[in-house]
């Protein structure tokens, strides 16, 4: 009797090892013996897409339920049910006297800053006791009718439980504060100092604790530019690494991302990877948008909460380039998530990444097919131009290889990227 299609997807996805565990959410197991031989993903087929999509929705609600029992006094959810920062309310586009209206209300003043780099200005305010997150946002949006506000969103490992996924390593590169050199950029956990990267990556914290080195991180990472036993899209180019989730519970916030793209962007990078997916935010949308004006380029991963998720940022705003994984065989991963649009596939199974200080693993998830398109994309595109980006552009798509339907297609985009990589 054949098995239900969700029950061999989960099956399947413990026994790929710890990698597809950190993607998806998945608690921690036990797992097999890694040198038997195991069982491919399989195929949908002809049977219904309902019962992998209800799986993957329940791991995505479990996530944030078990985000929130953990930490209820750091984490709330906002009116569409996604989590954020308890009691913060951000505004951008603020001044005193916007500051001062607010505080009138009964919004207290919590912090103002000024993101180099992308020209913008913030201030936090705190939510008045017993009101919701949501109610609090209206309200206030209503009294600042000239600024942009909005909740701190907090964002994941491309659909992969935060904790598990930028959990703590032994050692960490040094953290410096970048030369203003032409270099990659990433924005995730931190990452070690694995030989395949050491020496060529320049790290920053923006979450309490960070620079920390990660799993994810690391081996998002290698897929950019390791050379050695781990080759990257882009081996032996510079690396600028953001780290937004340090040792934090609530990191990977939407400013802690736009804080990561101010300093990218006053580093001179070109083209910026971000695994990591949430909700559409108005400060995250800014912020992106500012540094696209700044000649960015920027590559997100569509998440791994299947396509019956809702579309995942960054990757749906408006330029950023959204990639999907395929697996071994060319075919779109089944947990791949969903953006507005599609522009490319890589390799998302079975991909070779590094993991801690020395190790290696085969990685699952569209995390780690993301830094393959950016690192080829940053071949085609250094350093930022806003003359060289249409080039760039049509150099990456003739590169591309149509593995869907015929031309541009809603599944693969343009088509695969660099399919040999990580093999």
């Amino acid at each position: 009797m054949r098995l239900p299609t969700a029950l061999l997807l989960a099956a399947s996805l413990l026994l790929t090892g710890p990698g597809a565990s950190a993607q998806i959410g998945l608690p921690s197991v036990r797992l097999p013996d890694p040198t038997q031989t195991l069982p491919p993903l399989p195929s949908i087929g002809a049977e219904p897409l309902a019962t992998v999509d209800d799986m993957l929705a329940g791991l995505r609600l479990d996530r944030i339920a078990t985000l929130l029992r953990q930490n209820p006094d750091r984490v709330e959810l906002d009116e569409r049910g996604e989590p954020a920062v308890r009691a913060v309310l951000i505004a951008s586009g603020i001044d005193d006297a916007m500051v001062s209206r607010a505080a009138g209300e009964g919004f207290a003043l919590l912090h103002r800053e000024h993101i180099e780099g992308l020209g913008l200005d913030l201030a936090r305010f705190r939510v008045p006791d017993g009101r919701s997150l949501g109610r609090a946002r209206k309200q206030l949006a209503k009294l600042l009718p000239d600024a942009e506000v909005d909740v701190d969103n907090l964002y994941f490992a491309s659909g992969g439980n935060a904790a598990a996924g930028h959990a703590p390593l032994s050692a960490a590169l040094a953290a410096t504060s970048g030369t203003g050199t032409a270099a990659l950029g990433l924005i995730d956990g931190g990452v070690a100092a694995h030989p395949s990267v050491a020496g060529r990556v320049e790290q920053r914290g923006f979450a309490t604790g960070a620079p920390a080195p990660s799993r994810h991180g690391t081996a998002v990472a290698s897929l950019l530019i390791g050379e050695g036993s781990v080759r990257g899209s882009a081996p032996g180019a510079r690396l600028l690494a953001a780290d937004v989730y340090g040792v934090d519970p609530v990191g990977g916030s939407a400013s802690a991302i736009a804080r990561a793209l101010g300093w990218l962007v006053q580093n001179g990078v070109a083209v910026t990877t971000i695994s990591l997916v949430g909700p559409d935010n108005k400060l995250l949308a800014i912020a992106v948008t500012r540094a696209q004006q700044r000649g960015m380029l920027i590559v997100a991963a569509v998440g791994n909460d299947g396509p019956a998720a809702p579309p995942a940022y960054p990757a749906s705003y408006r330029g950023v380039f959204a990639v999907t994984g395929v697996d071994t065989k060319g075919r779109a991963l089944p947990e791949a998530g969903r953006a507005l649009h599609v522009d490319f596939a890589a390799p998302g199974e079975a991909v070779l990444a590094a993991t801690g200080v020395a190790g290696t693993d085969r990685m699952r998830g569209t995390s780690f097919a993301a830094p393959l398109v950016a690192g080829r994309l940053a071949r085609r595109y250094p350093a930022p131009s806003v003359d060289r980006i249409g080039p760039a552009i049509a150099g990456l798509v003739l590169e591309a290889r149509d593995i869907g339907k015929r031309g541009r297609d809603k599944i693969y985009g343009h088509g695969l990227i660099c399919g040999t990589c990580g093999r």
